[in-house]
């Protein structure tokens, strides 16, 4: 793109028209990503260790009752979650499309010897396995999908799981996915960032869509020495509470509990998130 191309922009995005999500799996967003997972200085590629340790913690003795386990985490990252549950006595798979990510995560699982295997992998085309006590999909990553993706996702989780087994999601609450929505524009200037190694100037604009409960955020890379322009974007749908129990119920689950967060309790860095247990029902 050039900056003309800016200019000339639609005014309003169609939703996942232009662009899935930011770039996750290219290798070296990826990398730059990673140092943004394992950063301590915020929580907003993945938890600080404290938050972790609190989330793990709840999950392992809440969800879990303590009972070890097979666990499937999906969007797993660099296996921040699964390497703390395998510590506790579970046996780990984490499927996740960012290389680097998932480069990390294997290293350190056999480094201290864990039960966790990784794969590189779409969740949406990944084959998931069988016989898991408990499905994760955790800090949002449920709403980046489309209405339908998500229901296949979550059909996919039903068959992963053995009878009995558990759902964990961890979404978007309605009013925080219309939250980023409704952000102003604004731009910023950085020497090196997530977005590009090199000096560049960054965009970012947001829209929601009310009637469809739809987030969309454009973000417009400039090239500080050479002008040019890299588009990113990426779109976030909104569910209520009854909206989320109903796509559960829909795709097999029962016994759908909502819960203020991940760690049992409500708390201001999670406010943006809620917590989501359901219970594997009957055969379809």
């Amino acid at each position: 793109m050039k900056l003309q191309d800016i200019i000339n922009r639609t005014p309003i995005p169609q939703p996942w028209a232009e662009g899935e999500k930011i770039p996750w799996n290219d290798p070296d967003f990826s990398q730059r990503m990673l140092a943004e997972h394992l950063s301590q200085r915020h929580d907003a590629a993945s938890r600080r260790n404290d938050l972790l340790d609190a989330q793990v913690a709840w999950i392992h003795e809440w969800v879990l009752s303590g009972n070890p386990t097979q666990i499937l985490d999906l969007g797993c990252g660099p296996g921040l979650y699964t390497s703390r549950l395998a510590r506790l006595g579970h046996t780990c798979v984490g499927i996740d499309f960012s290389p680097a990510s998932i480069g990390y995560a294997k290293a350190s699982a056999a480094k201290e010897g864990l039960a966790c295997r990784y794969r590189l992998a779409d969740i949406r085309q990944a084959e998931y396995g069988a016989g898991f006590g408990l499905v994760m999909l955790l800090f949002g990553e449920f709403n980046v999908f489309r209405m339908e993706d998500a229901r296949l996702i979550l059909r996919q989780a039903h068959a992963a799981l053995a009878p009995g087994g558990l759902l964990l999601l961890e979404p978007h609450t309605l009013e925080a996915v219309a939250e980023i929505g409704k952000t102003l524009p604004h731009w910023v200037s950085h020497s090196s960032g997530l977005f590009s190694p090199q000096p560049h100037l960054l965009l970012t604009e947001a829209y929601w869509d009310e009637t469809r409960q739809i987030a969309t955020e454009r973000y417009f890379v400039i090239d500080a020495a050479a002008g040019e322009v890299a588009r990113h974007a990426a779109s976030a749908q909104g569910y209520s509470p009854a909206e989320y129990e109903q796509l559960l119920v829909e795709s097999g689950f029962a016994e759908v509990t909502i819960h203020p967060s991940i760690s049992g309790g409500m708390d201001a860095r999670q406010a943006a998130f809620c917590g989501i247990v359901a219970r594997r029902g009957s055969e379809q």
